[in-house]
């Protein structure tokens, strides 16, 4: 698909006449109308408007020319997991996994490889087979190539081991010592907790990645706990097989 039909897919999508979008942009109804007849492309910073407006990448604006992968995990990019700065805007460079709210959340490349050779192990590639693959993998992107520049010096990692320190101090009865701290997407652990009148409430934002683990319990057969925080808060829960029944057991603000 090409720009043209991608602004204009993405403009009628969200019900917006060309006037409207012209607003939002700071330009004409003329540049609109230019740029859905393949007239003119958006300049750059139009192109940034556009990608904030709309919620995707420059690169699928421009109709996906290159094939994006995150350069610290390798991970081929969608813009649904796309990484974001600071300010909410996608940074193309990486996936929302490595790179959080403007934190690069990875400063050892085997701990990285650990938590990947999980997910990508299955019938066809074995854990030997997923693990050299990344071990080749890493080196070559420009994360790791240019990670002395892109490190905070060891903030990171002095900001995680003090949450892992805080949560050992608070760990409910059954809940093994927790070892290390992942990042991990709100969609993928906001669990739904029922409260005492009846109502359920969850308590992250799906958009937003968290530091957190799941470990199983020392006492009770198929049951885990689960550990998520950020900078302004602690959450222990525990749940069964596939988050189902899960129960909240500790919101801790720090």
């Amino acid at each position: 698909m090409n720009t043209k039909d991608i602004i204009y897919k993405l403009r009628t999508g969200k019900g917006m006449s060309q006037d409207e979008l012209a607003e939002k942009l700071y330009v004409t109804r003329q540049a609109v109308s230019r740029w859905e007849t393949g007239e003119t492309v958006p300049n750059t910073e139009t192109l940034k408007m556009l990608s904030d407006l709309f919620n995707v990448s420059i690169n699928t604006l421009l109709g996906s020319p290159q094939k994006l992968i995150c350069q610290c995990c390798g991970m081929p990019l969608e813009d649904e997991i796309i990484g974001r700065n600071k300010d909410g805007s996608l940074n193309e460079e990486y996936c929302k996994w490595c790179y959080a709210q403007g934190t690069y959340t990875y400063s050892d490349m085997d701990e990285l490889i650990n938590v990947c050779v999980k997910h990508m192990v299955n019938d066809d590639f074995t854990e030997e087979q997923a693990r050299s693959y990344m071990k080749a993998k890493l080196p070559t992107l420009n994360y790791w190539k240019k990670y002395e520049e892109l490190s905070d010096n060891g903030e990171f990692d002095s900001f995680k081991k003090q949450l892992i320190k805080e949560i050992n101090q608070l760990k409910p009865d059954g809940m093994p010592e927790l070892g290390s701290l992942n990042a991990l997407v709100g969609s993928y652990v906001n669990l739904g907790y029922r409260l005492p009148g009846g109502e359920t409430v969850k308590f992250l934002d799906d958009g937003v990645t968290y530091l957190g683990n799941q470990l199983e319990s020392e006492f009770e057969s198929g049951v885990c706990f689960g550990v998520l925080a950020n900078m302004d808060f602690i959450l222990i829960s525990k749940y069964e097989a596939d988050g189902q029944n899960p129960e909240l057991l500790l919101y801790k603000k720090r």
